[in-house]
């Protein structure tokens, strides 16, 4: 009797922060899941290539295109670049 194959469970892929991106907590003690659009609004402004991929593998484009649509702290040049990749 053939059974289906059992498909992996998908992991998240994990990222160590850095303390330049999250300067004023400390980055061991941030939540990607509880405090996700923290992170998504750091490093859709400060974060550099890896974070960039690593976001977008981690985090539905649903709620980076809602991040990038409704966060208030968001630089408007970040802004304006993200609506444009993300929109």
């Amino acid at each position: 009797m053939n059974e289906p194959a059992k498909q992996p469970a998908k992991v998240k892929p994990t990222i160590a922060f850095r303390q330049a991106l999250f300067w004023d907590v400390d980055p061991k003690t941030i939540d990607p899941e509880k405090n996700a659009v923290y992170v998504i609004e750091r490093i859709l402004d400060f974060g550099r290539d890896d974070e960039l991929r690593w976001m977008t593998a981690y985090y539905p484009q649903s709620l980076i295109q809602k991040v990038v649509l409704t966060s208030r702290v968001l630089q408007p040049k970040s802004r304006a670049l993200w609506e444009l990749v993300f929109a």
